[in-house]
């Protein structure tokens, strides 16, 4: 039996001696590249964090202790190390999560995988422990240097700083990089302690070599000493954390076992606020990982783990490529069109235009508050900035669109990657809200295009507009074939309808974006039980077009599908614009619930959810016969709605 197999919680880790850690490690790093090959997930952070993790659970006593981790995707070690060694279905339905889970393991407790927010969930513990006591706990938190990017790490870092006497210790894994290689000017501080790491051993000779002079060694020591700290500033420059109010310890090679080890055993004997800083390398152990300049296989799907090619072949285009070729169309046109990203350049597609264009595109970091108002200092400036996001993290600057963008009528264009249901990721990573969060932004304009031409004219129509917040929502997965239009009523695409001469179509489905092959399969559903209807693809979803509430008129039910938040969503607003409208039509809106959706695949989470032509059928047959019964006989109606 393997020493990995051997482990089933951290107490099994504590009796190892280093040859045996060694060995553990490597078992480790074999298990994740070939695990993790079978069924995609975060490969390279976890590789990176494998010494490292082992080190904190052996000087730490989880979950007594609390480890978190920010973001999370690095927590594949720790999954293995805390008795979950099960992952044959890792990311999928049933199996287990791509981040720390609660439901899981009592070892997990942050699961929200948002950047740059475990300095606050520590900060908050370490104050509850102070309360309460327990002043033999111990709060661990395990943060990024790509994560340290993001202001909410800063803003929590001034208030740790603040209580001299809380037992709190902050392990920065500086690896360089977040998805792509961290950038600005914090990035540029963590590179200059990493190349003063021969401080100490330097102070440590200074100090035997002065003292060691006749007559004067001693008094000269205790000058120079007096000195020191200035002297550290200049050469070693983690002043900028002791400023703070933190006690620094390191540079320390992050996969040495026993030197992450001593580091923590003295933070733990100050008592008080402490950072550790560790150096790791994404991806270490696995050369195809090393080798990819682009993210280190941040994260990567089915592969053959010798080779690292896809087992999988592509369907098809993504959408995000799309919006890559279309951006650097439309940018070797506009000079004044520029581009934003917060650390992920290459996941939403903006490569090629950085490659185009270098001086055109800014990487703001986990920073998409600052994002959002540096794009409207940028259309101030007279400038059409493109911020291409994933539609979850819009969420932290709904602030910043509403009172510095949207408030000062700036042309931004804001590019929603991963929108609606995308799956694997799990609750925190579905794009769920942003249809209903950005309906109440006065002037906003949000488009879903239903195809790769629909998001190429959409965007280009979205650049157009310079006095008002435009956003671009499109989800995770292939394009697939175009949906033509056959006719326009005011700016939707009809997308099906009734033959001419043939019946009156009795039900309008208002299908929205990438729903909308799922809707005319349900309308050919309807149709062949003998319920013509229209379908159409609003294109710009906010605000509701003005003829949708006449065309609505012309049906008995409408149903509007939306990948989106029923709460506040597209139905939501459809709804209002007929009541607004006068126009007294029974509506069934299909989206999501209030409520965090498990991981799994996106077919599998729609189909949890009745978002299936033959649900979405079904439905509305439904809705249609109470509308008839309505009809026919309205007291027995209102009787059984009592």
């Amino acid at each position: 039996m393997s020493l990995l197999e051997n482990i089933r919680s951290p107490r099994d880790l504590k009796n190892l001696d280093a040859e045996e850690l060694t060995e553990l490690a490597e078992e480790i790093r074999h298990f994740l590249i070939h695990a993790v090959a079978r069924t995609g997930g975060h490969l390279g952070p976890n590789l990176g964090v494998v010494e490292l993790t082992i080190a904190l659970h052996r000087s730490f006593d989880s979950p007594a202790d609390r480890i978190l981790w920010d973001t999370g995707h690095q927590s594949y070690v720790h999954k293995l190390l805390t008795g979950r060694q099960d992952f044959s279905k890792l990311r999928g339905k049933g199996g287990l999560s791509g981040y720390p889970s609660r439901e899981e393991s009592e070892h997990d407790v942050i699961e929200n995988s948002h950047a740059s927010t475990v300095l606050g969930w520590a900060d908050g513990l370490a104050k509850a422990n102070q309360v309460l006591g327990r002043w033999n706990r111990h709060v661990v938190a395990v943060i990024g240097d790509g994560a340290l990017t993001g202001g909410m790490a800063w803003e929590a870092l001034n208030n740790i700083a603040a209580a001299k006497d809380r037992q709190l210790i902050i392990v920065v894994n500086d690896n360089e990089r977040s998805y792509a290689p961290t950038i600005g000017g914090l990035a540029d501080h963590l590179a200059t302690l990493r190349t003063t790491d021969g401080y100490e051993r330097a102070l440590s000779w200074g100090k035997d070599a002065v003292q060691g002079l006749p007559v004067i060694g001693k008094p000269l020591y205790e000058s120079l000493h007096g000195a020191k700290k200035g002297f550290k500033d200049a050469f070693a420059p983690q002043g900028m954390f002791e400023d703070l109010g933190l006690k620094y310890l390191g540079p320390i090679d992050g996969h040495d076992v026993a030197a992450v080890e001593s580091a923590l055993r003295r933070a733990k004997r100050f008592h008080g606020p402490v950072l550790v800083h560790c150096r790791t390398e994404k991806g270490r152990g696995y050369q195809p990982a090393l080798e990819d300049d682009a993210d280190r296989f941040h994260t990567v799907g089915v592969i053959d783990p010798l080779t690292s090619r896809p087992l999988a072949p592509s369907a098809g285009r993504s959408w995000t490529s799309v919006f890559g070729d279309e951006m650097l169309a439309i940018g070797t046109e506009r000079p004044d069109v520029v581009a934003l990203t917060a650390a992920m350049l290459h996941p939403v597609g903006l490569t090629k235009f950085a490659e185009a264009f270098p001086d055109r595109v800014w990487d703001v970091g986990i920073a998409e508050q600052h994002g959002a108002v540096s794009a409207a200092g940028l259309a101030t400036g007279g400038l059409h900035p493109v911020f291409a996001v994933y539609a979850t993290f819009l969420n932290r600057a709904f602030d910043q669109v509403l009172m510095d963008v949207a408030l000062h009528k700036c042309g931004v264009t804001f590019v929603l990657d991963r929108a609606g249901v995308t799956g694997t990721d799990g609750p925190s990573h579905n794009g769920m809200w942003d249809m209903s969060v950005l309906q109440v932004v006065p002037g906003l304009r949000i488009a879903a295009p239903r195809d790769a031409d629909q998001l190429r004219a959409q965007l280009r129509e979205a650049v157009e507009v310079d006095d008002a917040p435009t956003v671009v929502r499109f989800p995770k997965e292939n394009v697939g074939e175009p949906v033509p239009a056959l006719a326009r009523e005011g700016g939707m695409d009809v997308i099906a309808r009734p033959e001419p001469g043939g019946e009156r179509p009795q039900v309008l489905i208002v299908a929205v974006g990438a729903m909308a092959g799922v809707c005319l399969e349900a309308a050919d559903l309807l149709a062949a039980r003998g319920t013509p209807c229209t379908v159409v693809d609003p294109r710009w979803v906010k605000p509701v077009d003005p003829a949708l509430p006449p065309l609505a008129a012309r049906h008995r039910v409408v149903a509007v599908v939306e990948d989106n938040s029923r709460t506040g969503g597209v139905g939501w607003a459809v709804a209002q614009a007929l009541r607004d409208a006068d126009v007294d039509v029974p509506l069934r809106a299909f989206g999501i619930p209030e409520q965090f959706l498990p991981h799994a695949k996106r077919g599998e989470v729609l189909a949890d959810l009745g978002l299936t032509p033959a649900e979405i059928a079904g439905r509305i047959s439904a809705a249609l016969a109470r509308t008839e019964e309505a009809a026919k006989n309205p007291a027995a109606v209102k009787e059984n709605d009592a």
